[in-house]
């Protein structure tokens, strides 16, 4: 499976389609998408079906500048939220010791965010705002365990 990323603008937000079973869904999803966000990259090939984290970290590794994808899987399809999975792509190489590396990865190196939170997410990422581990913690404040920008 090819990365998808080739054509990748610098300040682009990675999607990934890996549910492929309701094209009508997927429609909706990049539709609400696209009204929170002007700089997508939309990764949208079979080979990705049923691809998992590890799956997609695995092919994302030698990306430069992408600190998070978004998965738009069998749960982002079926939500009424339309929730996607945002994955941080940090590895405890990219660290210096153990200890920094569970303090950025505490609440998980994945949750789920509305399309709404996509953009503010990738961007307070890019030039390092904020951080995954604070995005994370909000989301598991949520009932539901979502990101939902105010």
């Amino acid at each position: 499976m090819s990365d998808g990323l080739g054509s990748r603008g610098d300040f682009d937000a990675v999607i990934i389609r890996t549910d492929y079973g309701d094209d009508q869904a997927w429609r909706g999803v990049r539709a609400a998408l696209t009204r929170h966000e002007a700089h997508l990259h939309f990764v949208d090939d079979p080979a990705w079906a049923g691809a998992t984290v590890d799956d997609v970290l695995t092919a994302t590794r030698d990306a430069e500048d992408l600190s998070v994808v978004f998965l738009a899987d069998h749960t982002t399809m079926h939500s009424d939220a339309q929730a996607l999975l945002a994955v941080t792509t940090l590895t405890r190489e990219d660290c210096p010791d153990d200890e920094d590396f569970a303090a950025l990865t505490g609440s998980g190196r994945d949750f789920r965010t509305t399309p709404a939170g996509v953009p503010d997410i990738h961007a307070n990422l890019t030039i390092g705002n904020l951080g995954f581990e604070e995005y994370a913690a909000w989301a598991g404040e949520d009932p539901e365990g979502v990101y939902r920008p105010a």
